[in-house]
């Protein structure tokens, strides 16, 4: 009898998740979004930005391929993004340098290029953007 009752919950359980998921999307869950919106490319810069600012390396880092792009309503719009970045030629030490002006760097001892993953908050009708988690490995 204990078994019916365990097959009976589980199935219950599969149709409840069959209804909601053909239903559309579950509110609040991560949805895909194109690599190429503007909304993406703004919170990579932010997630770049934030990178940059805390290694300890002597160049400066830019996207070289954006591999995956989520977004998620949460209090406004948690973007989650999976990118290359990639060692450029510009010195942290430039004054203001212009990311898009960077090229990267050649092949060889100074070539690096890391596997990261970004997490940027946005508040669009603030007008405000913040890096809140990255981990980057290469």
């Amino acid at each position: 009898m204990r078994a019916v009752e365990t097959l009976l919950v589980v199935l219950a359980v599969l149709s409840v998740q069959e209804n909601a998921t053909s239903k559309g999307p579950i509110p609040g869950s991560p949805q895909k979004v194109s690599n190429n919106d503007p909304r993406v490319r703004n919170a990579m810069l932010i997630g770049i930005y934030a990178f940059n600012n805390q290694s300890n390396d002597k160049f400066l880092f830019k996207v070289s391929h954006i591999k995956d792009a989520h977004i998620q309503i949460v209090k406004g719009i948690k973007f989650l993004l999976e990118a290359n970045i990639s060692r450029t030629v510009c010195l942290k030490r430039e004054p203001s340098p212009d990311l898009d002006k960077c090229n990267f760097q050649p092949l060889g001892k100074l070539h690096k290029i890391f596997n990261c993953h970004f997490e940027v908050w946005a508040i669009p009708w603030k007008h405000w953007m913040k890096n809140i988690f990255f981990m980057c490995h290469p």
